[in-house]
C-alpha cells in the first residue's frame, strides 16, 4: 500500500482533531498545575493515535460494506473500492491498531488510576459505534456532538488527569473549567464533521445516512458552522476575562482574516475535493496557534 493511500485510509490530514487537544491538555497541565507525567503521557499519546487510526479505517471499512450506491460510492468514492485495497489487509490493520491501542491504554490506566480507565472506555465505545453497528453514530444527527465532545474534551481531560491527577480537585468546577478551555476544540472538531457531512449530503442520503444536515438543511448547517467559529473565539475571550487563561491567548485573534478568507471559500460552494479542506485548515491553524500560545503563556505566568 502506498503511503498516500494509507494516509487517506487513516485520514491523516484530520489527525489534528486528536493531536492538538492532547497538546493543549499538556500545556494546560503545566500552566495550572506545574506537573507532567511523561512516561504514561507518551503511552497515552500512542494509544490515542492508534485508536484514532482504527476508528477512521473502521469507518471506511463499514461505509464500503454498507454502501447502497455500489456503482458510485463503493467503487469510485470509498478508498477501499477506489484503490482496490485488500480486505484482508484492512482487517489486519484494524486488529493491529485496536489491540495495540487497547493494551497501551490499559497500561496507562493501571499506572494512573480508574478515572483514566472509565474515560478511556467511554472513548472506545464512542469510537467503535461511531462507524459500527446497525446505526453508526456518524450516520446519525448526533455524530458532530459525539466526535467533538470525545476528541475535543475527553482527550484533553484524560491528558490533564494523567499529568495532574494528584493535584486536581475532581469536582464540577474543575470539570467545567477544563470544558471551557477545551470548548474551542470541541466546536471546531464538530465543525469539521459538519463540513464533511454538508459536502456529502446527497451521497449520504443515497446511502441512507441521515446526518444532522439532512434534518436542518444545508443553509442552516452553514449558519451553524459560522456561529461555532464565533463561539470558539468568545470562549477564549471569556476564559481570559475570568483569569483562567493568560491574555497572551488573545493572540488567536490575529487569525481572523485567515479564517474569514477560508470561510468565504467554503461558504461559496460545498464540494468535498475543493472546499472541505477550508474547514481542515481552520481547525489546524487555529489549534496550532492556540497550542503555541498556551505553551508561550508558561514563560509569562
Amino acid at each position: 500500500m502506498k503511503f498516500n493511500t494509507f494516509a487517506e485510509l487513516i485520514e491523516l490530514k484530520a489527525k489534528t482533531a486528536s493531536v492538538f487537544p492532547f497538546l493543549l491538555g499538556l500545556a494546560f497541565s503545566l500552566y495550572h498545575y506545574n506537573q507532567v507525567n511523561l512516561f504514561p503521557l507518551a503511552l497515552y499519546f500512542i494509544a490515542m493515535f492508534f485508536f484514532n487510526c482504527f476508528v477512521d479505517i473502521w469507518d471506511n471499512y463499514n461505509d464500503y460494506h454498507n454502501a447502497i450506491d455500489t456503482e458510485g460510492y463503493k467503487k469510485d468514492t470509498n478508498i477501499i473500492g477506489r484503490e482496490n485495497l485488500s480486505l484482508s489487509t484492512i482487517k489486519a490493520l484494524l486488529v493491529f491498531f485496536f489491540s495495540s491501542s487497547l493494551i497501551l491504554g490499559l497500561i496507562v490506566a493501571f499506572m494512573v488510576g480508574w478515572p483514566v480507565f472509565w474515560l478511556g472506555l467511554f472513548c472506545y465505545l464512542i469510537g467503535i459505534f461511531y462507524a459500527g453497528g446497525p446505526k453508526p453514530l456518524s450516520s446519525l444527527p448526533i455524530g458532530e456532538v459525539a466526535s467533538g465532545f470525545t476528541m475535543g474534551y475527553v482527550i484533553f481531560l484524560i491528558c490533564v488527569y494523567i499529568n495532574a491527577g494528584q493535584a486536581m480537585i475532581w469536582n464540577i468546577e474543575t470539570l467545567l473549567i477544563i470544558f471551557l478551555i477545551a470548548l474551542p476544540s470541541v466546536l471546531l472538531i464538530s465543525n469539521l464533521m459538519l463540513a464533511n457531512n454538508t459536502c456529502d449530503l446527497e451521497e449520504d442520503e443515497a446511502n441512507e445516512r441521515y446526518t444532522i444536515v439532512h434534518y436542518i438543511g444545508k443553509q442552516n448547517a452553514l449558519r451553524w458552522w459560522v456561529v461555532a467559529i464565533v463561539l470558539a473565539y468568545l470562549t477564549i475571550i471569556s476564559a481570559v476575562g475570568l483569569g483562567i487563561l493568560s491574555p497572551i491567548m488573545l493572540g488567536t485573534l490575529v487569525l481572523i482574516p485567515f479564517i474569514i478568507k477560508q470561510g468565504k471559500l467554503y461558504l461559496s460552494k460545498q464540494i468535498k475535493r475543493e472546499t472541505f479542506i477550508c474547514s481542515v485548515k481552520i481547525l489546524m491553524i487555529f489549534s496550532l496557534l492556540q497550542t503555541l500560545l498556551m505553551f508561550l503563556s508558561l514563560l509569562f505566568k
